[in-house]
C-alpha cells in the first residue's frame, strides 16, 4: 500500500508528475505514484552526492533492488520498494525500462554535457519515455499507437523540461545544451553560468523548443488510434505544450521570473485535457 508521505513527497518535488497521477484510475494511482517517486529517486542522484562513484553506487543501489523485486524475494527495506515491488508483480512491469532509466541516469554524473541533440533525444526516450511506458503497462497498454505517442510525448516532456531547468542547473555550473547547439549559436557556457539571459542562450532555447513542438505534433497525429484508457499516461502532453508557449511568452528568457509563476496554470491544462479526452 502506497504511503501518504510517497504522495506528499512527489507532490512537493515532481509537482507535474503527482497532478498526472490525480487522473490515474483511482485502483492503480498508487501504483502509478511509486514509478514516478522512483523517478524522482533515481533523477536526483548527482544533487545528492560529492562525487561521481557515489552516484554510481546509489545508482547500482536501485538496479539491485530492482533486481530483487523480480526476483520475487524479499525486498529491500525502503519507502519507495515497497510499493514498487507490488507494481512490478500485480502489473508485470517491463524489467528492461527500469534499466534503461538507471542506465541513462549515469550520464547525469558527467559534467560535459551531450554532444548532439540526438543524443539528447534519446536521454529523453531513455527516462521520460521509458517512465511513461511502465505508466502504460499500469494501465494495461503495452504496445501499440499509444506506446508510440508516450514516447515522442516524453521527449517533448524532457526537452521542454531541461530547458525550464537551467537556471537550476547553471547554478550548479551544469548545463544540458548540446554541443552543437551551443556551437551554431554562438553560445558561451560561461555567461549561461552568470545566471543572465542573452542572445545566444535565446537562440539555443528556441533550437530545443522546436523538435520538442515536433515530437508533440508527431504525438497528436496518432490520437485516432490510441484507446481512451492511456490518456493519463499521455497528458504530460498539455504540460509540455504549456510550457512551450509560456516559453515562446518570455522570448526564451529561461530567467524570466514569470515563467515560473505560468507553471500555476498546469492544472487547468491536465484537466481540461481529461475533460475533452485529448492529450
Amino acid at each position: 500500500m502506497l504511503s501518504s508521505s510517497l504522495a506528499d513527497a512527489l507532490r512537493r518535488h515532481d509537482r507535474d508528475r503527482y497532478l498526472s497521477a490525480l487522473f490515474v484510475p483511482a485502483d492503480r494511482r498508487g501504483a502509478a505514484i511509486a514509478l514516478y517517486v522512483f523517478n524522482h529517486e533515481i533523477a536526483k542522484t548527482r544533487e545528492v552526492v560529492t562525487e561521481p562513484l557515489l552516484g554510481q553506487i546509489r545508482l547500482q543501489w536501485w538496479r539491485e533492488a530492482i533486481g530483487e523485486a523480480y526476483a520475487g524475494g524479499a525486498i529491500r527495506p525502503h519507502e519507495v520498494m515497497t510499493p514498487l515491488a507490488g507494481a512490478i508483480r500485480e502489473y508485470r512491469l517491463g524489467r528492461e525500462h527500469f534499466e534503461a532509466m538507471i542506465d541513462a541516469r549515469e550520464l547525469d554524473l558527467a559534467d560535459e554535457p551531450p554532444a548532439t541533440l540526438s543524443a539528447l533525444e534519446h536521454y529523453g526516450a531513455s527516462t521520460a519515455g521509458r517512465l511513461q511506458r511502465l505508466v502504460l503497462e499500469v494501465l494495461g497498454v503495452r504496445d501499440g499507437e499509444a506506446v508510440e505517442a508516450a514516447c515522442e510525448i516524453s521527449i517533448a516532456y524532457a526537452l521542454v523540461g531541461l530547458i525550464r531547468a537551467i537556471p537550476f542547473h547553471a547554478r550548479a555550473r551544469r548545463h544540458y545544451i548540446p554541443a552543437e547547439i551551443a556551437g551554431d549559436v554562438g553560445l558561451e557556457v560561461g555567461t549561461v553560468f552568470e545566471l543572465r539571459p542573452s542572445p545566444a542562450l535565446a537562440r539555443a532555447v528556441k533550437r530545443l523548443a522546436e523538435p520538442a513542438r515536433q515530437h508533440l505534433k508527431k504525438a497528436r497525429s496518432r490520437r485516432p488510434d490510441v484507446p481512451a484508457i492511456a490518456l493519463p499516461a499521455l497528458l504530460p502532453a498539455r504540460i509540455a505544450a504549456g510550457y512551450l508557449k509560456d516559453i515562446a511568452a518570455v522570448r526564451g528568457n529561461v530567467f524570466d521570473p514569470r515563467l515560473a509563476a505560468r507553471a500555476s496554470r498546469t492544472v487547468l491544462r491536465l484537466a481540461w485535457g481529461a475533460a475533452i479526452r485529448r492529450y
